[in-house]
């Protein structure tokens, strides 16, 4: 039967733009998702076709389009023009207006404190009150950069990161969506092109809007498919997967998980037609990140900036790269969350997170990630492996969270100070330089919650069937100029189950492989393989 569009005289390219985007608004999902797989698939449309299926394509097809891989980005018309800001403001103020039209009440300690500086500090008193001794870990350890020195900070940072804390809260989402929020971030977005951080505050703040289902037409509406679109081929790691977090968090078509803030899927990241059978979830520790922390060990030629971002030859996310071509079978997570070593350097001077605190919250996260819905293998570096330890013994104690338990297969500790760090140690007795955090001094070897925490493992892991593989250093970490630190000793890194292995490594680089044939990943590699290896032929 001859289609209705293709009853006038056009060529047969005319006539399968149309009966593609026929088939792309049917009732019969399979028949979408097949539409759109071969629209993505074309290649060879004229421009004025694809300003066709631009403007004619419904919001499912374009967020499948934008999540399928290498689609070409004339498919997505330019965001509708942005209103003209008001007289005589700016963006600066049109974002303190944004923040202080959000509700101020029933806040935690740490919303409030975020909106408060934002909404009545300058940049240059916001800068001064993170002054005192700046301790931070570019390396991943703290030390004492100087007494003088301060941060740059702007206001508009401030703003985005209290926006941020405020978009974890659906109504507060609702609010900065009613009061221009999504035109205004997008303006930002724009302007600060070139400032990768104040991008990925705005794509956390987008990410976490798109978690609300009834906001996702005015989220597509205001042009943010596209953008994320043009993002999601970014050569950047950490700009492509917040990306791919938002467009996943609006594909209800083919995702039912929800990706909380700082929980991103390294891989697949665009729509597959191949199943994943097991997932692979990545708990970086004290001052890690979810994509830092995972990086190929640095060389002289990629600390320069001379290699290519994501190539064969150095990549900054092994388990994006690496492991992803390896085991293609695989949803592999990495997740994010703050830390420090000092309340000096504390983001928030009132958070006081515990081990027990951050468990229950990234448990949380991850389950709504559909975490436990497949075969799991949990990797983690050093504080990362305490909270591996402290989520599955929560996890067994609700029955909801079940799943997570029975689908846990194996686990992998990097360096995982399980009886204590003499990095705590040391932060503890410096406790006048560094005025250690709540999570250091978790970590020291005389913290009852510790040895709690390690004998409740041990008991609780006895029946389970769960194959572990733990790792250790042997060579001490530089901690700034003046110090060495073995931050991990082969006793403390030993669980008492599984395989212990030393590496002649520091405790920086026991997660970071030199090379792909390196044994640290061909070792890893092989325990994935071998502790999944049933699941994966299924």
């Amino acid at each position: 039967m001859q289609s209705i569009y293709c009853t006038v005289d056009v060529d047969d390219h005319e006539c399968c733009v149309w009966l593609l985007l026929r088939k792309s608004r049917s009732r019969d999902r399979v028949a979408r998702l097949q539409a759109v797989q071969e629209l993505a698939q074309s290649r060879h449309w004229h421009d004025y076709q694809y300003r066709i299926i631009a403007q004619a394509s419904d919001s499912r097809t374009l967020i499948g389009l934008a999540r399928s891989k290498d689609s070409d980005l004339r498919f997505f018309l330019p965001p509708p023009p942005l209103p003209s800001l008001k007289e005589d403001s700016s963006i600066e103020e049109e974002l303190r207006h944004l923040l202080a039209s959000l509700p101020q009440t029933g806040l935690d300690e740490c919303i409030r404190y975020f909106t408060s500086l934002a909404l009545s500090e300058s940049s240059q008193s916001l800068a001064a009150q993170k002054g005192g001794l700046w301790c931070f870990g570019g390396n991943g350890l703290p030390y004492a950069e100087s007494f003088g020195e301060v941060p740059s900070a702007t206001v508009e940072m401030f703003c985005l990161e209290a926006i941020v804390k405020h978009s974890e809260i659906s109504t507060h989402c609702d609010q900065i969506e009613a009061n221009g929020g999504l035109q205004l971030l997008q303006r930002l977005y724009q302007v600060y092109k070139d400032c990768p951080k104040i991008q990925r505050s705005i794509m956390r703040i987008i990410g976490n809007m798109a978690l609300n289902d009834h906001l996702h037409s005015t989220i597509v509406r205001s042009g943010w498919v596209s953008l994320m679109a043009e993002a999601m081929q970014s050569q950047h790691i950490m700009e492509a997967s917040h990306a791919a977090r938002i467009l996943a968090n609006l594909d209800r078509e083919t995702v039912q998980e929800k990706y909380c803030d700082g929980v991103y899927v390294l891989h697949p990241q665009y729509r597959t037609s191949e199943p994943i059978k097991a997932d692979v979830l990545f708990i970086h520790g004290l001052l890690g990140a979810a994509f830092r922390t995972w990086r190929q060990q640095d060389c002289d030629q990629a600390s320069a900036g001379k290699a290519p971002e994501d190539g064969d030859w150095y990549t900054t996310c092994w388990p994006k790269t690496w492991l992803a071509r390896d085991c293609p079978a695989l949803r592999i997570i990495s997740v994010e969350y703050d830390t420090s070593l000092s309340d000096w350097r504390a983001r928030c001077p009132m958070e006081r997170k515990s081990i027990a605190f951050r468990s229950d919250e990234l448990l949380r996260k991850l389950r709504a990630a559909g975490v436990g819905d497949r075969p799991t293998i949990w990797v983690s570096h050093s504080m990362g492996g305490l909270l591996v330890k402290k989520m599955l013994l929560e996890a067994s104690k609700k029955p909801e969270m079940s799943p997570v338990i029975n689908n846990t297969r194996g686990i992998i500790f990097y360096s995982v100070p399980h009886r204590g760090s003499q990095l705590a140690e040391y932060s503890v007795n410096a406790r006048y330089l560094l005025f250690p955090s709540l999570e250091v001094k978790e970590l020291s070897k005389d913290s009852p919650a510790l040895k709690i925490l390690q004998d409740d493992f041990l008991v609780f892991a006895k029946d389970k069937n769960f194959q572990v593989l733990n790792f250790v250093e042997t060579l001490p970490t530089t901690v700034g100029s003046m110090l060495k630190l073995h931050v991990v000793s082969v006793e403390s890194a030993d669980l008492g189950i599984g395989d212990l292995i030393p590496v002649d490594v520091n405790h920086l680089n026991i997660c970071k492989p030199k090379k792909k044939d390196a044994f640290l990943y061909q070792r890893t590699l092989q325990f994935i393989r071998e502790t999944l290896a049933k699941d994966l032929e299924n």
